[in-house]
């Protein structure tokens, strides 16, 4: 999924360079017309720093200052610089490089190695997981997956702080790191990784940024080369640069400073791989002559959400708070964020599924709406409370759009539909672009409704539909498109990495949010010990935590919800308390003088709503072992303990669930998940009230589905079909 906007789709490029500057506001034009020297951009949350770099490097382009090739953009993901990719091609710089600190390197190496080194370049390892493994068995440590994942982090970490193995045991002493095992160990761990990699001649992600320092360090020639082809860099998230890549910036910019950095220290999350603030808060003192331009008037959030991150931030310490910006909505005012209480993890998800379900119903396209969460482990019971309430739902990190098989497969098969055209019989009766599109796809598994289930056939298939969506989008902005115009503009973004939107609500980690925004946010799993991590244990480390928060909240462009539950499991002591960082902002937590007093926000404490909680811890029915996590609370059992399933009863209930699916036109989890079709199975529910107690059966779906299930379960077909009144 993109970053939404709500710019035009297919915004026609602009006739002149002037016309680049339309539509700026003061600041970011002061941005586009800095075309010369050090230029540092302090840029908040939605404030629209894309929008002004990219125009920056635009204007300079066509006003005949910049020439494209000579310019690099460097950003931190590859989906951050697919879309600056595709914002330059909009504006008619389409020959500037954007890209990653590592695949600008990558480039530079591949291209040199030969006349650097000689030979070919080492195998680059994809995964360096499992040589860490084979280094640790040759150092006699035994280490769990989880601990080889920690250990793998570490050795990331020392690479790009420059941190050879020797050295490592007294740089983390001296940094006041929590390192996961002994430090003398990972440092033994840490030596034999690097010598299999030499013995194997594969090198890793960060080997490409320190063979390319070295290379531009030793050969003169070499980096004059590179001098002479870029002369104007730029820089987004500066606050996330490591110090290994500022050492391959400087040596990019040798002793010139046409440099543009934009960043923002309060959105610094990411100091556990090596990343600092400091670059960006010294970047005046290194060059004491640049221009600095503040962004702070925010476009993305209403002042009810700018007023909460606002004061969020004023109650930070450290270097990186005292240069926050203050900013300033340029919204209509909306509702404000709501704070809610819940008794236990489970009715959280639960009143969070039905929050959810209820935006859905009052409008709000379910891809503009997110659950973010702290850490990944969260997800499962709001994946399973989710699709109870039967709302379509993505997790944020899979396989990117356009490397998909059945994505590239359309994409040969749409090329070959234009090429044919009119000799092409499956257009023959294609009225338009889209209907074209749709006859070419439904070759390739498309249908007008969607198939039942939440497995690869539905998958396949939701891409395939996004792609007719973008179709029709395409048609309506370019009257009298084709379809070889579509494909050349499929083809762009392709390379762009720019992928339509997937329908459906996102679950996501903090982390991975940064840079996306939804109408509609809900952080979830607000305790002390989540948010601040347990773990967080110095002034700096909590301080990054307050900075995660605030990045998830100013995702939010409307709707705000924060909650939090006092106890794990139903039944369990009310113990837990919510995060430190909302005393002063939430309802009757304290008062922070102005900053509670202007953001109408409304407390709530989240009922069961309907379902009756069990008033004691949730047993497992076979061993009697108190159960925590959702899918085992569902089968009222421990997940490795023996079921006692009807195997029959499950397959006709699976049969019947998925000619529900079809009927409805919705994923099968959305009518049952296959944990509540085990549960049944094992129960075999013989009354309403009995099917009720089966969590993932609530009134809606008893109303619903029940006189099926409870025939299915007698033994009869429950073929009454979907109730939809």
């Amino acid at each position: 999924m993109t970053a939404a906007t709500h710019s035009t789709l297919f915004p026609q490029v602009p006739e002149t360079a002037d016309a680049v500057l339309d539509g700026l506001d003061p600041e970011q034009r002061e941005v586009a017309l800095a075309l010369t020297g050090p230029v540092c951009v302090l840029a908040g949350a939605g404030t629209g720093k894309t929008r002004a770099i990219t125009h920056r490097i635009a204007y300079g382009v066509r006003s005949g200052r910049l020439q494209p090739a000579s310019v690099l953009a460097v950003t931190f993901t590859n989906r951050a610089a697919g879309e600056m990719r595709g914002r330059l091609r909009q504006l008619g710089a389409g020959g500037v490089q954007a890209r990653t600190f590592h695949s600008a390197a990558l480039r530079q190496l591949q291209f040199f190695w030969p006349k650097a080194v000689g030979g070919d370049l080492p195998r680059l390892l994809e995964r360096k997981i499992q040589l860490v493994a084979d280094a640790a068995a040759r150092c006699r440590v035994r280490l769990d997956r989880n601990e080889l994942r920690d250990v793998t982090g570490e050795i990331e970490w020392a690479k790009v702080t420059q941190t050879v193995p020797a050295d490592y045991p007294a740089i983390v002493a001296k940094a006041h790191r929590d390192a996961p095992r002994d430090p003398a160990e990972i440092s033994q761990i840490y030596a034999m990784y690097e010598q299999l990699k030499r013995d194997r001649s594969v090198i890793d992600f960060e080997d490409v940024l320190l063979l390319t320092v070295g290379i531009l360090q030793d050969r003169h020639d070499i980096a004059d080369q590179i001098r002479s082809q870029y002369q104007h860099f730029v820089v987004d998230e500066y606050q996330d640069v490591s110090p290994l890549q500022q050492r391959l910036l400087d040596l990019w910019l040798g002793d010139r400073d046409n440099l543009c950095v934009v960043g923002d220290a309060s959105q610094t999350i990411y100091s556990f791989t090596g990343a600092t603030p400091d670059h960006l808060l010294n970047f005046r003192t290194r060059h004491p002559g640049a221009t600095v331009v503040k962004l702070v008037r925010d476009y993305r959030s209403t002042p009810q959400v700018v007023h909460l991150a606002n004061g969020l931030l004023s109650q930070a310490r450290g270097r990186a708070a005292e240069h926050r910006l203050e900013l300033i909505s340029q919204r209509d005012p909306g509702p404000g964020p709501v704070y809610t209480e819940y008794a236990d993890e489970p009715t959280e998800a639960e009143g969070t599924a039905r929050r959810v379900r209820d935006l859905i119903a009052a409008g709000v396209p379910a891809g503009e709406i997110a659950v973010l969460y702290r850490i990944n482990a969260q997800s499962e019971v709001y994946e399973q409370a989710l699709a109870d309430a039967g709302v379509p739902y993505q997790l944020r990190g899979a396989e990117r759009f356009f490397e998909r098989q059945e994505v590239r497969e359309a994409g040969i098969a749409l090329r070959g539909a234009a090429r044919a055209g009119g000799n092409d019989s499956l257009l023959d009766d294609a009225e338009d672009l889209p209907a074209q599109v749709r006859a070419v796809l439904s070759t390739k598994g498309w249908t007008s409704q969607p198939p039942a289930g939440s497995g690869a056939v539905r998958d396949r298939w939701e891409s395939l539909a996004a792609l007719v969506r973008l179709a029709e989008d395409f048609a309506r902005a370019r009257s009298g498109a084709t379809l070889s115009d579509l494909v050349a503009e499929l083809d762009e973004r392709a390379a762009a990495q720019h992928a339509p939107t997937v329908q459906g609500v996102t679950l996501a980690s903090l982390h991975s949010a940064k840079g996306l925004e939804w109408d509609a946010v809900f952080l979830v799993g607000l305790t002390e010990g989540m948010m601040p991590i347990t773990y967080a244990k110095t002034d700096e480390q909590v301080e990054e935590e307050r900075r995660l928060l605030y990045v998830g909240v100013t995702r939010a462009r409307l709707h705000l919800t924060l909650s939090w539950a006092l106890s794990r499991s139903p039944g369990g002591r009310a113990s837990r308390r919510p995060s430190r960082f909302l005393k002063g902002l939430r309802p009757g937590s304290g008062s922070l003088g102005t900053i509670a007093s202007g953001g109408s926000g409304s407390f709530e404490r989240g009922a069961a709503a309907g379902r009756r909680r069990p008033r004691g811890p949730v047993l497992c029915r076979v061993c009697g072992a108190t159960l925590t996590e959702a899918g085992a609370m569902k089968l009222m059992r421990c997940e490795d303990c023996p079921s006692d399933m009807d195997e029959a009863l499950y397959e006709r209930l699976r049969d019947w669930r998925a000619d529900q699916a079809r009927e409805l036109g919705q994923p099968a989890y959305c009518v049952f998940t296959d944990k509540t079709l085990m549960a049944i199975a094992e129960r075999v529910p013989a009354t309403g009230g009995e099917l009720s107690s089966i969590s993932g059966v609530g009134a809606r779906k008893l109303d619903r589905f029940g006189a099926d299930v409870l025939a299915i379960c007698a033994g009869g077909d429950g073929g009454a079909g979907p109730d939809d009144s």
